[in-house]
């Protein structure tokens, strides 16, 4: 059975730290969503037009990920989380491409709550899952769009499947073997918050993207709560 598992020591670094989890098996990611291409749309016309003129970093949904970094020793000018990534990108253009349903999905739910939320390919995971863990040696990571992995740095906060780092600094780059394809048909969405900053909108997101996912794709979807007292999360289907 994959499981998915934050080590303790992250929250002992971050104890406020907590994740929304939903996965999904069975939907039809070539298949176009006229529904998903208005909702990021929408939601990044929205985004652009409430922040037009604000220093993103400053914002608390950033501010609150930027905070973390520095805790954990990691650059946040050098290295941009994932949200302020999106935000800035967004602020700027007014839109963002579409690549496919599941990843323009992501993107407008992050926007629309203002969240990180990753997405991975189940079925590129290692049969022990995946964890949130602090980096060892024997971590490999390859970049998005490389063709040569590189071997990691210890004691880097990272999302890793057995040694295969899926995501660099916590969130802040996606590997070239954990990104969505066509092809993509099962799903793990993970949606990193803080108890005390965005907790609530967490659980919002989840349980909004689950139904959204029954309703659009008739998949079948689990989700999840992770914190310092849930740090596991099963795959029960797998």
């Amino acid at each position: 059975m994959k499981r998915f598992v934050v080590e303790e020591k992250v929250f002992e670094i971050l104890p406020g730290y907590c994740l929304g989890v939903v996965a999904a098996r069975g939907l039809d990611n070539a298949r176009p969503s006229e529904v998903i291409d208005r909702m990021l749309e929408q939601s990044a016309a929205k985004f652009a037009e409430d922040f037009r003129d604000v220093n993103v970093r400053e914002l608390p949904f950033v501010a609150a990920y930027r905070s973390a970094f520095t805790t954990l020793g990691m650059n946040p000018n050098k290295f941009m989380c994932s949200i302020e990534a999106l935000a800035k990108r967004v602020q700027e253009s007014g839109h963002l491409p579409h690549i496919n349903p599941v990843v323009d999905l992501g993107n407008a739910f992050s926007l629309r709550y203002r969240l990180p939320m990753g997405a991975h390919d189940m079925d590129k995971l290692a049969s022990c899952g995946m964890a949130v863990r602090f980096s060892t040696e024997q971590d490999h990571f390859l970049g998005m769009g490389e063709e040569k992995s590189e071997t990691m740095p210890e004691g880097e906060l990272v999302y890793v499947s057995d040694h295969t780092v899926k995501t660099r600094r916590w969130i802040w780059r996606q590997s070239e073997d954990g990104k969505i394809t066509e092809k993509t048909n099962h799903v793990f969405f993970p949606i990193d918050g803080f108890k005390d900053v965005n907790g609530e909108a967490a659980k919002e997101a989840r349980d909004e993207l689950a139904a959204f996912l029954r309703q659009e794709f008739s998949c079948e979807v689990w989700t999840g709560w992770m914190d310092r007292e849930h740090p596991s999360f099963d795959f029960s289907w797998t």
